[in-house]
Formats: C-alpha cells, structure tokens, sequence
C-alpha cells in the first residue's frame, strides 16, 4: 500500500459517523420502550375504567 491509501484510510471516520447513528437509534429506541412500558398501565387502568363505566 502507498502511504497516501494508508493516510487516507486512517483519515476516513465515515465507519464512526454511521455507530454514532447507530448508537443515537438505540437510545431512542431505549427510552420509547421505557416511556411505553412507563405509560402501559396507566393506559390500561384509564380504558379498564371507561369500559366498567360504559357497561
């Protein structure tokens, strides 16, 4: 390899740009399943007491 092919390879972060990405996606998708099993039996106790209203 030439030394231009090596300084060019050592300078590419495009590899570290897409985990960054990655790792942004996973902790949005961290905290939608926290907020979603956070909100889960608050929303079931809500729609139980409409349902026991409504009979």
């Amino acid at each position: 390899m030439s030394t231009n092919k090596i300084r060019a390879f050592s300078q590419d972060d495009s590899g570290a740009t897409a985990i960054e990405y990655g790792l942004i996606a996973a902790l949005i998708a961290v905290a939608i399943i926290t907020a979603l099993n956070t909100l889960s039996g608050n929303l079931r106790s809500t729609f139980n007491g409409v349902a026991n209203n409504l009979k």
